[in-house]
């Protein structure tokens, strides 16, 4: 039942049944070249919404999308064929007469941004991808779905599919980055809009379905997205009421509009998602009228509609239909074609979009002219932000250190960074689960990102690491120049790991600020001492995972995550205060693992020795010790094995010599896959266990990472 404040609309009864090179390339075209405006049908770009086809074509058009679901799926025999089929009259209306976009220039800056929550249902996005005139998403696209080296793939992927936002699949986490696309627009809108000309104007939209309503994720994007007042957000909820396991109604039957209202959102129920076409014109039309907080559309569809025997059941969510199903569902909806059919009249109609989005992207290129004329700065900052491009000299605003420098902890020396890196580049922003004025993350000349400062630059996510992480990913994607860092203690990664592997897999550029590092943090314990963490990010494809020895490796690290755009960084950084090391270098992190010192000649070191972050200080101590006893020894910064092993050979042969099998690593951390390093003769000191509650000076030493146990391991090497 409908909440008291919930607008609801009605309709008549529901019907029975109630490869990545060539995407790069085009996405490197330039955002502001001029494109010629095309002759043919009137451009549209100042429209509000655009006049529906005549029914028989919408029916059409709806029915050619379900029936390219499920073809496709019953050519691949597998994939999910029930959402496309239910979600169809909704993918219709909002593609052909509310979403702006240029199929033939995805990433034109001003679209519209579409993101399938949902994303098991990708042969909605798909087909109409294919319709709206996509180059990335041909007929033959279609018929290779699931397949090796498809362009379709059984998830939509935003490195694979022109067209394709963000991508999604794990449920949940496609919302939330709709929410960081969303609070992305919000924040250029505010800082780049003049009265005179609206330069950031576009709207975000994303389907979800009850598996992402029932995955926490969700629930603390939807609440920061209402604290915001993202008005320019609007989210249609695909209540179908099925779910793998069946009836939703077995674990799911709370009163969601109720609790989206509580988290200050506007809802609108449509309760017939199968043929009420004009009460989903209306949803979204009053949608679009609320500026002042997001709208949830529940729209309340059949899974599989059409389908004679599986529609509304959980056969139809994930499975073909099977060959029998299919010609009953043929004949239950009147197609009578042969499969992958696009009726000429439908591909006439849709065919418009490819005018209609050059005129768009036309119209925007001239008024960015006329911006650029009138606000010359406020134009090269969004360029910036547009193209990605980073201002001349950049890295020259990280701060350097000498061996007379202060100790410090890395956590404040990694707040100098992210203060000088504010100031000089444009799409730097970002914020701390609840953790600020400990992890040090404050931008100390923004102020907060709120409802009514959007203009600001410190985002506040409260305790929602999993959203935080997930929202940035959102961020990063909006734009190329947008760089997005959050930050929580490093314990904490597991609570955002899932947003962590997708910023990966997404090649969404986030900067992971983690501190707290180590079982130095002392007496709040093993709760919030990471031992595991370490290995387990760098087990993680496409991303980094640096953990810097002091100011100079600091600075080398940020270095490295602004400059690689395509994958996350996670700098992991210190509580307790470290001494500015002799040898350390700012530009030798690039390198991931490189020599601080050595006694040694012609590449033969009697030891060498391995830290990473804190305990590079003691490899670097013991070192010295074992120096003086006449022994030759090498201590290596391995503050990045990722970017160690992207070095030639010939570069690792240099650092770690074969020959040399006495080596020794220190680490805070497990030791398991230090071997790979330090070889079958070597000594690996690390900590097995979890932590204790104690000053951390007495864990490191009960603990046995100390100066003394290096030296002890050394001779008994």
């Amino acid at each position: 039942m409908a909440s008291p404040n919930t607008t609801t609309t009605t309709s008549a009864a529901a019907a029975p049944g109630s490869g990545r090179g060539a995407l790069r390339l085009l996405r490197s075209r330039l955002p502001f070249a001029a494109a010629p405006r095309p002759g043919g049908r009137p451009a549209t770009a100042l429209r509000a919404t655009a006049p529906p086809a005549a029914p028989e074509l919408v029916e059409q058009s709806v029915n050619t999308i379900r029936f390219l679901a499920v073809d496709a799926v019953e050519k691949a025999q597998s994939g999910h064929p029930g959402l496309p089929m239910g979600c169809a009259p909704l993918g219709h209306v909002l593609f052909d007469e509310f979403l702006r976009f240029n199929p033939k220039n995805p990433a034109w800056f001003d679209r519209d941004r579409f993101v399938l929550s949902a994303g098991h249902g990708c042969l909605l996005q798909y087909a109409l991808l294919h319709l709206a005139g996509y180059d990335g998403v041909t007929m033959d696209d279609l018929k290779a779905l699931r397949q090796w080296r498809s362009r379709t793939p059984g998830h939509p992927e935003n490195f694979e599919t022109a067209g394709v936002e963000v991508t999604t699949g794990p449920l949940g986490q496609g919302f939330a980055n709709a929410v960081g696309l969303a609070l992305a627009e919000k924040h250029l809108a505010a800082r780049f809009n003049k009265t005179d000309l609206k330069i950031v104007d576009h709207y975000t939209y994303v389907i979800l379905g009850d598996g992402c309503q029932m995955e926490g994720v969700s629930n603390e994007a939807a609440s920061l997205a209402g604290h915001w007042g993202l008005g320019k957000l609007i989210a249609f909820y695909d209540d179908n009421h099925i779910s793998i396991d069946g009836s939703t109604d077995i674990a799911f039957t709370e009163d969601v509009l109720a609790r989206y209202e509580a988290l200050g959102w506007h809802t609108i129920w449509v309760k017939n998602g199968n043929t009420g076409y004009d009460d989903i014109r209306a949803a979204i039309k009053e949608a679009k009228g609320v500026k002042d907080k997001p709208t949830l559309i529940k729209v309340t569809t059949t899974i599989g509609f059409g389908s004679p025997n599986k529609a509304n059941t959980y056969s139809v969510h994930g499975s073909a239909l099977g060959s029998k199903e299919v010609e009953a569902t043929r004949s239950n909806l009147h197609w009578l074609h042969e499969p992958f059919h696009v009726p000429d009249e439908v591909k006439r109609y849709w065919s418009h979009h490819i005018d209609e989005g050059a005129s768009l992207e036309a119209e925007w290129n001239a008024k960015f002219a006329e911006y650029e004329n009138k606000y010359h700065q406020e134009a090269a900052e969004l360029k910036s932000i547009v193209s990605g491009e980073l201002p001349s000299g950049w890295d020259n605003a990280l701060p350097t250190y000498t061996p007379e420098s202060s100790p410090d902890a890395t956590r404040n020396l990694s707040q100098h960074c992210l203060n000088s890196l504010a100031k000089v580049i444009p799409g730097f922003l970002g914020g701390s689960a609840d953790l600020a004025s400990s992890n040090m993350t404050l931008l100390k000349m923004f102020g907060d990102f709120q409802r009514d400062t959007p203009e600001e630059r410190n985002i506040r996510f409260g305790v929602r690491e999993h959203g935080m992480g997930a929202i940035c990913n959102g961020i990063a994607v909006h734009s190329p120049g947008l760089i997005p860092y959050c930050a929580t203690f490093f314990v904490f990664t597991d609570y955002m790991r899932a947003a962590i592997r997708l910023s990966a897999l997404s090649e969404s550029g986030v900067i992971f600020v983690m501190t707290h590092d180590s079982i130095g943090l002392g007496e709040d314990g093993p709760t919030h001492q990471p031992v595991e963490q370490l290995l387990s990010l760098r087990a993680m494809p496409n991303i980094l995972m640096l953990r810097p020895a002091d100011g100079n490796e600091t600075s080398g690290a940020y270095k490295i995550a602004v400059l690689n755009r395509k994958r996350p960084s996670i700098i992991a950084l210190s509580r307790q205060k470290l001494p500015q090391l002799k040898g350390t270098s700012v530009d030798a992190v690039s390198k991931g693992g490189y020599i601080i010192s050595d006694n040694s000649s012609c590449n033969k070191p009697e030891l060498i020795v391995i830290g990473t972050g804190s305990e590079l200080e003691i490899a670097e101590r013991a070192a010295d010790e074992l120096r003086k006893e006449g022994r030759t020894v090498r201590v290596v910064s391995l503050v990045c094995w990722e970017l160690f092993e992207e070095q030639s050979e010939k570069y690792k042969e240099s650092v770690l010599p074969s020959e040399v099998t006495s080596r020794i690593s220190i680490e805070a951390g497990v030791t398991f896959g230090w071997e790979k390093y330090i070889g079958q003769k070597g000594k690996a000191i690390g900590i097995d266990r979890f932590g204790a509650s104690a000053p951390a000076g007495k864990i490191y030493k009960e603990l046995g990472l100390t100066v003394g146990n290096v030296i002890a391991a050394a001779k008994a090497l």
